[in-house]
């Protein structure tokens, strides 16, 4: 659904679009098309790009807000989709930051050596809770699925492994109001629609997204110019140029796809992830930072060794 589209339902333009956000276009699913449904798709593109199978796969997390149901989770279709019935499959919702929390979790349950395998995925179908009356929530959000596979592997650790090197992860629940959703089973039994208090977010967003990405570097004993590649939650152009000039990062290190995609919740950094694989940016032991903040407030970040 391109700028020019949506300017035929509501009272905007591209110029205004893109001046505010970056955005020219994002992808709608189609009726009856569900999240489960996407993250099907990513995970078995996931799975073709490692070479493996489903069989091989021990856990599944999908990151989602917009599950088909309020249960069973989006992640164990999934699962079903795959054939699988062993293993174990939840979902995580932490909105925008849940692909950042997902990989994190994941890797937890990997470093412990409880599982081998596992799917990390964020998907969304954020058009299904959007007010297409709203003019300035609706031209921002888009759906769309991502996932990676993660390994457990021996290794001696330390920056140079491939895998997570460090993850760090916040919320604030003061923060509600700012970036909520006014419907739920308990509170309102309906799905409701998204509301955004949108200068807030923006003014919270630049320190939250650095203070996380800071502890990273950190924790790692790394600065801006040691990473390969930038790879933060596509929420919001003037966000992310502002986080990367505030961090030292460079501009040529850093990916951007929300000019295709729209923010696409917890879908957004693995779609990004996706085309710098496949444009050949991202490569085997690149030093990748990816970095995402949403409702709630959550943020986080986690330094990966490709």
């Amino acid at each position: 659904m391109t700028n020019e589209e949506l300017s035929t339902m509501v009272e905007t333009s591209d110029e205004w679009i893109q001046q505010r956000s970056g955005i020219r276009e994002r992808h709608i699913a189609a009726e009856g098309e569900t999240t489960s449904m996407l993250a099907t798709k990513a995970a078995e593109a996931a799975l073709a790009d490692a070479g493996l199978t489903a069989a091989e796969i021990d856990l599944i997390v999908l990151a989602t807000s917009t599950p088909d149901y309020t249960f069973p989770s989006a992640a164990t279709q999934v699962q079903a989709n795959l054939g699988m019935h062993h293993g174990a499959a939840f979902d995580l919702q932490a909105v925008c930051s849940g692909f950042v929390f997902a990989v994190a979790t994941a890797d937890k349950f990997l470093t412990s050596g409880s599982h081998k395998r596992a799917l990390v995925i964020g998907a969304e179908t954020f058009s299904r809770i959007l007010d297409w009356k709203d003019r300035t929530t609706c031209v921002l959000f888009g759906d769309g699925a991502g996932a990676i596979v993660l390994e457990a592997q021996e290794s001696e650790g330390g920056l140079q492994a491939r895998g997570v090197i460090t993850s760090q992860l916040r919320s604030d629940g003061a923060h509600r109001t700012k970036l909520y959703v006014d419907g739920g089973p308990s509170s309102t039994q309906t799905v409701g629609h998204l509301r955004m208090e949108g200068r807030e977010v923006f003014r919270h967003a630049v320190g939250m997204v650095t203070d996380v990405i800071k502890a990273a570097f950190a924790a790692a004993e790394v600065t801006a110019a040691d990473i390969d590649w930038f790879v933060p939650h596509q929420a919001n152009r003037r966000i992310i140029d502002a986080s990367a000039e505030k961090l030292g990062i460079a501009p040529e290190k850093v990916v951007k796809t929300v000019d295709r995609h729209g923010n696409t919740s917890a879908a957004s950094i693995p779609l990004a992830l996706d085309i710098a694989c496949r444009d050949g940016r991202i490569r085997q032991g690149d030093l990748v930072m990816i970095e995402a903040m949403g409702g709630g407030f959550t943020w986080g970040a986690a330094l990966i060794r490709w």
